[in-house]
């Protein structure tokens, strides 16, 4: 068993890119052997993740969107409508030429994103100012020809779970209100999740294609690098022109439209395998843990008293709406404990005969390993009480480990020696020119300006010009 458990072993997470690929493995999140590169199959435990954590998404949006579904396929002359936004992603696009040996007469686009599949339907069912605002949203797959080195989860040729909300506004006052809207939306969607994200308005030229601003989320991997996980797009009237989106106002006048769309993907579950996880597996946030709690039952000769005690525990818990597994399988424990830690269970319930005599089973946590003894009686509320207090240590921890590595920074040197270990923050006099370079310079890219930053006097790390705005500075994915 020990030399079962070696081979099974995850190398540390200091290598974090080879820790990354087998915990994905080991954790039965995905299989990455898919014949195709660049698409990866869910095992079933990580579908499981994969449906808890888009749940949560979908709680918050259904308060005031809509969920709905839109065709996968875009015909090329609605697809090639929109130039800047096509020019963002013309090498990126998948395109399906023929049906069965027939060529089309028109070719048909693979939805990278999902704007020109939506908008000439917004055309039709926008018609006064009464049928605004217009909140949709839709968790599909996009197909991107990612060129770049692919990654499960983060760099993907098909992004199985692309959550994109698309709205429709009277005004551009409205259409910015609801991108804030998005990002607190996403800011509360992952402190859900136990994980700290940077919101940011990116530079002009790393904005979305054809949109007026483009507002992101990052969150901070364990190697130093920023993952993009979540955007905002400000699309202005530039949509509702090319598509010619035109709602009736109060006054009778035809009017343009005003747009946002916001989206997330599965790098959410990315980010939170790779922030919270450890040397030992997989540590989940017990909200969207597959399996809350795992029994494990301590059976040295007679084991009918121990099961059925289990079974009880288990039992109860179920009904006050925990997941959990009792594992009865014919495994040492200490087997047990290293499978349930690797599928990063919240808590494991040890129960044996000694136990059963006070009437009393052992928790352990697995964020902290720590262990405590408890009434049987009172087994619900322990647990309940337990999950409380590991999602907002799983919280503190990531955000003081986020804190810690944003570093100010005052020359370029600086930033080079910082970004190593994390996120750089400097500032910036706002100039391209000078933005490009200090991006050149540094070998990283410009996150983008702190939202909800106050406003502070300096000099532009790069010109030394007056500078009034700082600006996160981080190697990306």
């Amino acid at each position: 068993m020990a030399e079962q458990e070696k081979e099974a072993a995850l190398p540390s997470k200091e290598n974090f890119s080879e820790w990354y690929n087998d915990i994905l493995q080991k954790g039965e999140i995905m299989d990455v052997r898919y014949p195709v590169k660049g698409l990866y199959v869910w095992y079933p435990f990580g579908f499981n993740l994969r449906r808890n954590v888009y749940d949560l998404i979908r709680q918050l949006l259904d308060e005031n969107h809509q969920e709905t579904m839109f065709p996968l396929l875009i015909p090329e002359n609605e697809f090639m409508k929109e130039a800047e936004h096509i020019k963002g992603f013309e090498d990126e696009v998948y395109w399906v030429t023929h049906g069965g040996m027939s060529p089309l007469d028109v070719k048909l686009a693979l939805r990278p994103t999902s704007e020109t599949a939506i908008y000439p339907m917004y055309k039709l069912w926008v018609r006064s100012h009464a049928d605004l605002p217009l909140r949709l949203y839709q968790i599909v797959n996009t197909f991107r020809y990612e060129t770049k080195h692919t990654r499960p989860l983060i760099r993907l040729r098909e992004i199985t779970s692309f959550k994109e909300a698309h709205t429709v506004h009277a005004t551009w006052d409205d259409a910015a209100a609801q991108v804030d809207e998005a990002i607190r939306l996403y800011t509360e969607f992952y402190r859900k999740l136990a994980i700290p994200v940077l919101a940011s308005k990116r530079p002009d030229w790393d904005k979305f294609p054809g949109a007026d601003y483009t507002i992101a989320t990052d969150a901070l991997m364990p190697d130093g690098r920023t993952l993009q996980v979540g955007t905002a797009h400000h699309l202005g009237d530039n949509f509702a022109k090319t598509f010619d989106i035109q709602y009736e106002d109060a006054e009778g006048e035809q009017v343009y439209a005003h747009q946002t769309c916001y989206g997330i993907s599965e790098r959410s579950v990315a980010a939170l395998i790779s922030i919270h996880g450890d040397d030992k597996g997989l540590m989940m946030p017990p909200e969207v843990a597959p399996v809350q709690v795992a029994i494990i039952p301590i059976i040295f000769k007679k084991a009918e008293d121990v099961l059925q005690a289990c079974e009880k525990v288990k039992e109860e818990l179920e009904a006050a709406g925990i997941r959990v597994k009792l594992d009865a399988s014919d495994n040492r424990p200490g087997a047990k404990y290293y499978k349930w830690e690797m599928k990063g269970v919240p808590v494991r319930l040890e129960l044996g005969p000694r136990d059963l005599k006070k009437n009393a089973a052992m928790l352990v946590r697995r964020d902290t390993g720590e262990k405590q003894q408890v009434p049987l009686d009172n087994i619900k509320e322990e647990v309940l009480s337990l999950f409380s207090a590991i999602q907002d240590n799983l919280y503190k921890t990531a955000e003081q480990g986020l804190e810690k590595r944003i570093i100010k920074c005052e020359s370029v040197p600086e930033i080079k020696k910082n970004l190593a270990s994390g996120i750089a923050k400097v500032f910036w006099c706002g100039d391209k020119e000078c933005g490009l370079k200090l991006e050149d310079e540094v070998g990283a890219g410009i996150l983008g300006i702190p939202s909800s930053e106050d406003k502070c006097q300096g000099k532009c790390v790069v010109c030394d010009g007056d500078a009034d705005t700082m600006v996160y500075v981080a190697r990306t994915y």
